[in-house]
């Protein structure tokens, strides 16, 4: 190899004085950072050797070497000084041998200001070399709830397993669902070979990722890693050739520009919404369409399960109201290890559009999507947001509210018990709308909160400790099912159930729906035109989704009542989450002018005063709870980001 001679790298100096001139701005110096945060104080704490990313080295330690350097650590010395010779000099032997000597470095907030080694650091940034090691001290960040904060305190937890530093998110509970998807237990350290394997896997993503244009996307290399192996898994990415990788990362571009946003959800609150921007003549004369084929994928079968059997129930009206103009079939028993299989025949069988209707097929559901551009596909969850597929689901609260009133006024002591099944998105508006209608026509009701899908637990002998007997249990029930114990109803004396009211999914009415704005050319219309929102269909009584059936036994007055309450609700003269409200902990909104919106309902994580109970964390669940809780799942990343804090600044 020939020797790379003195003038040579004089070269290269003023190549670099050039770029730092031009680049004008000074470099960081993190002593004037802390300064300005008020840091006067900071806890260290020694890493030792340790591989720095070169693109995460952002600046200096002291102000001494402020002047030398622009902010890229491009020279800005003139060419005859001693730093211009030692420059030069340092870019010989890395030309002719290498730099090797680790340098001395502060990380704060994962980024790097160097202490000793600037110049090997301006050297090396010259050539564009990926990383350099160095001797590295932790400065530690007092605690704040700013996001900025959580999101670094949730990275420490996650460098203290792994040693990794060179993926970053927007999101403080990315850094545990990585671990999650890698295969790790919560508290799993990583061993030297996953190491290495992860960073085989991502340097090879990123690769491809930015070969489609990843630098234009207002996200982290790691936010699309995480969504990516989120969808495909990460091992199946470890096995994925570079040409699978780059034709499956091109067609999951869309998928990109929603990760940039916390707001990336379109909601549709009812039909007319989507149907309001037609035109007069698409009104007047429908579009031409050909047979339409439905296809229904059921995470279980009517045989044992009420959710399945509600759409179901819907999946027949379908065939009842398009007896000529639609066929539809359904696929029972989906589960992770065949939903890809069953779709690729539903897709093969010919139907042109599919309805998946739980959350654990979401990911199936997404892959799909995505692989067949022109099959429709619709997955009923709430709070997903994607680009490839719409999602649906119904404001059930809105019947909630009206069981809640119904129980509230035939309770005699003032307790109702509430079964609640997973702690997901949506459920605890439910248990809260529930509660607050108990509460409108009597004071002093409380709400008794028990889940049914708590390991080891009964809710009824709680409930019998308590003396409650009016409750309300799961909505529905499958057909051989030899139980009483749905909707609202009293356990009498003789304990056998006797029902008051049950709430209703209409699926029939939202499938119709589809069907029609397909037929008439307003599904395209009900598209989001910004490319960082995905669609929700969210429909209540107004559209004729939800209903409550009350029995003929309860009193007039409060049959009377209800009718009442469901008109005002579907004129939208009425919601239950208006006005002031308060919670277990507080008071949640002061102005009694102020209704929530529909992403506060969908996101509530807090319960009514007169809730006596509590949302579950994840591990107390059934195993059967896991995979709808793993997509679904109410957040609860808050407390944990405080408890983490605690353990650091211990």
């Amino acid at each position: 190899m020939a020797l790379v001679l003195p003038t040579e790298t004089t070269d290269y100096y003023e190549k670099a004085y050039r770029l730092g001139k031009k680049e004008g701005e000074p470099i960081a110096v993190l002593d004037d950072i802390l300064k300005e945060k008020h840091i006067t104080a900071p806890r260290e704490i020694p890493l030792g050797l340790v591989q720095i990313p070169m693109d995460q080295i952002a600046g200096t330690k002291t102000e001494g070497r402020g002047t030398a350097f622009s902010k890229s650590f491009y020279p800005l010395l003139e060419d005859k000084s001693e730093f211009a010779a030692k420059w030069s000099a340092l870019c010989r032997a890395h030309l002719n041998e290498g730099i090797r000597d680790p340098i001395k470095a502060y990380e704060f907030m994962n980024r790097f200001y160097v202490l000793e080694g600037n110049k090997r650091v301006s050297v090396l940034k010259f050539f564009d070399a990926v990383s350099v090691p160095g001797y590295v001290t932790r400065i530690i960040p007092p605690w704040s709830d700013d996001k900025e904060t959580r999101i670094y305190y949730a990275f420490m937890d996650f460098y203290r397993l792994s040693s990794i530093n060179y993926i970053w998110f927007t999101k403080e509970e990315s850094f545990s669902k990585l671990q999650q998807l890698v295969g790790k237990r919560p508290d799993e350290m990583w061993t030297v070979e996953d190491q290495m394997d992860f960073n085989a896997v991502y340097t090879r993503f990123c690769t491809e990722y930015n070969a489609v244009g990843g630098k234009k996307f207002a996200i982290t290399p790691g936010d699309a890693f995480l969504f990516f192996i989120g969808l495909y898994d990460y091992h199946t990415l470890i096995d994925m050739t570079t040409a699978e990788l780059k034709e499956k990362l091109a067609k999951a571009r869309e998928e990109f520009n929603l990760l940039a946003t916390d707001d990336s959800l379109a909601l549709q609150m009812a039909p007319e919404d989507g149907n309001r921007k037609k035109s007069l003549l698409t009104r007047l004369i429908p579009a031409s369409t050909p047979r339409i084929n439905v296809a229904f994928l059921h995470e279980r079968s009517t045989a044992t399960s009420n959710w399945t059997y509600g759409h179901e129930l819907g999946r027949m009206h379908l065939e009842e109201t398009f007896s000529d103009q639609v066929s539809t079939t359904c696929y029972d028993n989906a589960t992770a290890q065949n939903a890809d299989d069953l779709l690729a025949k539903a897709i093969a069988d010919g139907n042109n559009l599919i309805f998946t209707t739980s959350p654990p097929l979401l990911k199936a559901s997404l892959k799909a999507a995505i692989e067949n551009p022109q099959v429709k596909i619709l997955n009923c969850s709430l709070n997903t947001s994607h680009r490839h597929i719409r999602t649906y689901y119904a404001r059930m609260y809105e019947a909630k509210f009206l069981m809640g009133a119904i129980g509230g006024a035939v309770s005699e002591n003032g307790k109702l018990g509430y079964i609640a099944d997973y702690p997901i998105f949506g459920m605890v508006a439910n248990i809260n709308a529930f509660a607050l209608g108990a509460k409108m026509v009597n004071p002093r009701a409380k709400i008794y909160l028990e889940w049914s899908t708590l390991k080891d637990h009964d809710p009824n002998e709680t409930f019998r400790q308590n003396g409650v007997t009016i409750i309300s249990g799961q909505d529905m029930i499958a057909p051989g099912e030899q139980t009483r114990q749905f909707g609202l109803y009293n356990m009498g004396e003789n304990g056998l159930p006797f029902n008051l009211a049950m709430p209703v999914w209409h699926w029939g009415k939202f499938y119709e729906q589809m069907i029609r704005n397909i037929m008439d050319g307003s599904w395209k219309y009900d598209d989001v035109s910004d490319e960082t929102k995905g669609l929700n269909y969210w429909w209540g009584m107004s559209a004729g989704i939800v209903d409550v059936i009350c029995s003929h036994q309860l009193p007039i007055g409060t049959i009377r009542l209800i009718d009442l309450l469901k008109t005002t609700i579907c004129r939208d003269d009425f919601n239950p989450f208006s006005g002031v409200l308060y919670s277990q902990e507080g008071i949640v909104q002061t102005n009694p002018e102020k209704t929530m919106t529909p992403e506060e309902i969908i996101l509530m994580d807090w319960l009514a005063e007169n809730v006596i109970g509590s949302i579950p964390e994840p591990q107390e669940l059934v195993e059967s709870a896991k995979p709808v809780v793993t997509i679904q799942g109410i957040e609860t990343t808050g407390s944990a980001a405080r408890e983490a804090a605690s353990s650091h600044q211990a």
